[in-house]
């Protein structure tokens, strides 16, 4: 007797569901997603084929450029802790509500007597081009040296650990002005440091 056969349907899969799924993650990473602010002092670092990843803690960040140095420290703890030694070492009291909202600043460049303005400041007139002047650091007035040492000291307490120290210079930057920062960090007994660079391909 001949087998009868089977008329073999073609299967159907309904994405209905799927595309439900996507739009959903698609919303929810649009909805909570943050837009990143613009540098106050933006510099085009040096190329480099190096790839070596920055800590992401116990870190501060010496950015140089225009002939002004930024300063910006990991951590919100530590960044309090050096904004309190900071204020005790020349005179300037901080409110508690100003004391957290430093902490949110990832890097800023004005001298401590004018940082209360800049921490009142929203995100967005704080991060205008040119309207921080940069962070002292004359042989006078060395406010800089102070910053690295009160954030030294500060990743010691809260983390007992050691500050990381990172230069984040412009490729345009004139060398004497690279060279007075490592000279600060040198004075400091801090001789090992981190260069911020640019990615670029590697030449065959």
């Amino acid at each position: 007797m001949a087998k009868v056969k089977m008329q073999k349907k073609a299967a159907a899969i309904d994405m209905t569901a799927m595309c439900d799924v996507a739009f959903l993650l698609l919303t929810f990473f649009i909805l909570t997603a943050t837009a990143k602010q613009p540098e106050p002092l933006q510099v085009d670092t040096p190329s480099s084929t190096v790839q070596t990843k920055l800590p992401e803690t116990d870190l501060a960040t010496l950015t140089v450029g225009k002939g002004k140095v930024f300063f910006g420290v990991t951590g919100k703890e530590v960044r309090v802790r050096t904004l309190e030694l900071m204020g005790v070492k020349y005179g300037v009291a901080f409110s508690p509500e100003e004391r957290q909202k430093f902490s949110l600043i990832d890097g800023f460049g004005v001298p401590i007597e004018n940082l209360k303005q800049v921490i009142a400041m929203s995100s967005a007139d704080r991060n205008q081009q040119d309207l921080q002047k940069g962070i002292p650091k004359d042989s006078l007035n060395n406010q800089l040296k102070d910053w690295i040492y009160s954030a030294r000291q500060a990743t010691k307490e809260i983390a007992n650990k050691e500050l990381k120290v990172a230069i984040k210079g412009d490729a345009k930057e004139e060398y004497p002005e690279i060279k007075k920062v490592m000279d600060i960090l040198q004075e400091q007994d801090v001789n090992q440091f981190n260069l911020v660079t640019g990615l670029r391909g590697q030449d065959f």
